[in-house]
């Protein structure tokens, strides 16, 4: 392995089978300086990431592939002004070139400057999840569970997707000292397809994090069983009957609905332009008592987890919702600056060609006192949603969709059968203020959440308890009775 970044005399990355490439600290702290003399912000952004993926489905190695980037990117800020240059080439001549892209209108402001980042917390190992399994381990495992899914008669199809990625980061503004990360992600991915007479139902589950293949082959088995119950269930699946009711949400990966259909109107950048449902709400009710909504960055080896952002800022665990009261939103250095705040170490980017902007790390509802099956027997006639996939959500209203993948039909306090078609419809804000009770039970989910925002896909974490919320549209195939 070689070096890679930023470099005093000692490696501060490596590189995976590349020769040699760093830039002296010392040398570009200079040339920031001179280089971004009157603008209120900016930085340099350095990356070095590899990555593979291997896809087995029909009984077969589907695909295997893995490749890499490098690059750096460079942004001067001058009051809500963003000036953005990026390329591939790691050397002081690069760096050149992106000086002279930049094309910055000379001020006289005096630069942002923030205490250093101080690095107080260890989430998880900087190590090279491929050092962990080989191609030919990898390979023997996926086998493995597929031959494990084929006992079961009913099984048409088993795809199964096992992934990894390494990135090193660097980055340096002027006056401050550089920061670095190590980040590691695995994630493995169980979708199934049963087949019975003309009837056919799938199923599927994961299990992922910033962390190597260790925990992630040995949970393989569990995963399978939790994607062949998911598809066995939903052969018994009737039509969704359609109409407002209310909705049980379980535990873990249903936090999916409160990352998109709240998380999101809560990130800086929307409430500094006032488009988010949320704007100018600060220190009012918008949630019912006992609802508390965290961002955290800082937890151990979970998908959206980082030691600092992509600024630099530590992450931290940050409160935007306490008790039903709007205390705080997700910040990066930008918008905490136009707003006479500070960043919250949610300034993250999809890679060295991308801007920082605020995004979410892990968001989750923290837990409160009733228990699932007395959550359950509240309910007299509704669904309770198990797992979601896909959804969307309008920002500026708040209003949302999310497909239902696994759901049932409750009356009277008792799960009736699984229903097919279910989707829930309702609006952010009601939905909050519509929470009648907070589970005990909070789980995060299970490690493969993926958020895209203007273009850009970062990985993050959701969680909740169950939660019961009233009067929710339920969209389906059937009209209510």
């Amino acid at each position: 392995m070689s070096s890679l970044l930023l470099a005093d005399n000692a490696s501060l990355a490596h590189e995976r089978d590349h020769a040699p490439s760093r830039l002296e600290t010392a040398v570009v702290q200079q040339r920031l300086q001179s280089a971004l003399k009157g603008c209120d912000d900016g930085e340099l952004f350095l990356e070095y990431c590899h990555y593979d993926k291997l896809v087995w489905s029909e009984g077969k190695v589907k695909s295997a592939s893995c490749g890499s980037r490098r690059g750096m990117g460079l942004r001067a800020i001058q009051g809500t002004s963003c000036f953005f240059a990026h390329g591939s080439t790691l050397t002081p001549a690069g760096l050149e070139d992106l000086i002279t892209g930049l094309a910055i209108p000379a001020q006289g402001q005096e630069f942002y400057r923030t205490e250093a980042t101080e690095e107080k917390h260890k989430l998880f190992s900087g190590d090279d999840p491929l050092e962990s399994a080989d191609f030919n381990e990898r390979v023997a495992f996926v086998a493995e569970l597929d031959s494990l899914a084929r006992q079961n008669p009913l099984v048409a199809d088993v795809t199964i997707t096992l992934n990894s990625e390494w990135q090193a980061i660097s980055g340096l503004r002027p006056y401050h000292v550089p920061w670095h990360d190590h980040r590691p992600r695995t994630e493995l991915g169980i979708s199934v397809i049963l087949k019975r007479g003309e009837i056919r139902a799938s199923g599927s589950d994961s299990l992922g994090g910033r962390e190597d293949f260790t925990r992630i082959m040995a949970g393989g088995t569990q995963v399978l069983k939790n994607a062949l119950a998911q598809a066995e269930n939903m052969l018994e699946a009737k039509p969704c009957q359609a109409g407002q009711m209310d909705v049980l949400l379980g535990s873990g990966w249903t936090g999916i609905l409160l990352h998109e259909a709240i998380g999101h109107g809560l990130e800086g950048d929307f409430n500094r332009k006032q488009t988010s449902v949320f704007s100018a709400l600060m220190g009012q009710r918008i949630a019912s008592s006992g609802v508390t909504v965290l961002d955290n960055g800082t937890v151990g080896n979970h998908r959206g987890s980082l030691h600092v952002d992509d600024e630099g800022t530590r992450t931290q665990a940050t409160t935007l919702i306490e008790d039903g009261v709007l205390v705080g939103y997700m910040q990066d250095r930008h918008n905490a600056r136009l707003m006479n705040t500070q960043s919250t170490g949610n300034g993250r980017r999809q890679s060295y060609a991308h801007l920082p902007m605020p995004r979410m790390t892990n968001t989750y509802m923290q837990g409160g006192e009733a228990s699932h099956d007395e959550i359950l027997a509240e309910v007299k006639d509704g669904i309770y949603a198990v797992s979601f996939g896909g959804g969307s959500v309008d920002i500026t209203s708040g209003q949302f969709v999310f497909n239902c993948t696994e759901a049932y039909l409750v009356r009277n306090g008792m799960i009736e059968h699984p229903v097919q078609g279910a989707s829930i419809i309702g609006m952010g804000a009601e939905a909050l203020r519509g929470i009648r009770h907070v589970g005990n039970n909070f789980a995060l989910d299970a490690g493969m959440g993926m958020c895209g925002k203007d273009g850009q896909w970062v990985p993050v974490g959701v969680g909740q308890p169950s939660l019961l919320i009233g009067g929710l549209n339920v969209g389906g195939s059937k009209k209510s009775s």
